[in-house]
């Protein structure tokens, strides 16, 4: 039996532009996730209009089940390169906020199944944790190999 994690739940969030195909979008996002709970992970749709009247659909899911959870924590890790984990630490500050860890990964990487920091048009994952302190945080994420030691 594994050691619960400290993470009360994962977000995930990502928005599908009009002049996307939702499908390959959502099929990338697949990607993303662990192949084991891909299955037991479903998003809400919400439709939405752009600054310029196009429209965008928002998709989103709220992970709480421990085990998906740990999955897809555990993933995440695991996928992110070296270079990405140091600059996550680096950045920390911009990536915490009020007990939620937010790490933006590039859609379009995610097509090729691979996992890359981003900043414009991400799928977003927020991971809340039961704790709020920067130190803890930081060291839970370096006990689960999401930042380098």
């Amino acid at each position: 039996m594994f050691k619960p994690l400290p993470i009360a739940y994962v977000d995930v969030g990502f928005f599908a532009h009009a002049t996307e195909d939702e499908h390959k979008v959502i099929e990338a996002v697949r990607n993303l996730l662990p192949p084991e709970q891909v299955e037991n992970i479903s998003f809400a749709q919400s439709n939405l209009r752009g600054h310029h009247g196009n429209p965008i659909t928002l998709f989103e899911s709220r992970i709480k089940d421990k085990e998906t959870v740990r999955a897809v924590v555990e993933n995440l890790a695991s996928r992110l390169s070296p270079l990405d984990k140091e600059t996550l630490l680096r950045e920390i500050e911009r990536h915490l906020e009020k007990g939620s860890f937010y790490i933006r990964l590039d859609k379009q990487a995610a097509f090729d199944g691979e996992f890359k920091l981003a900043t414009t048009d991400p799928v977003r994952f927020r991971l809340r944790f039961k704790k709020n302190r920067l130190e803890d945080i930081v060291e839970i994420c370096r006990e689960i190999g999401m930042l380098p030691r």
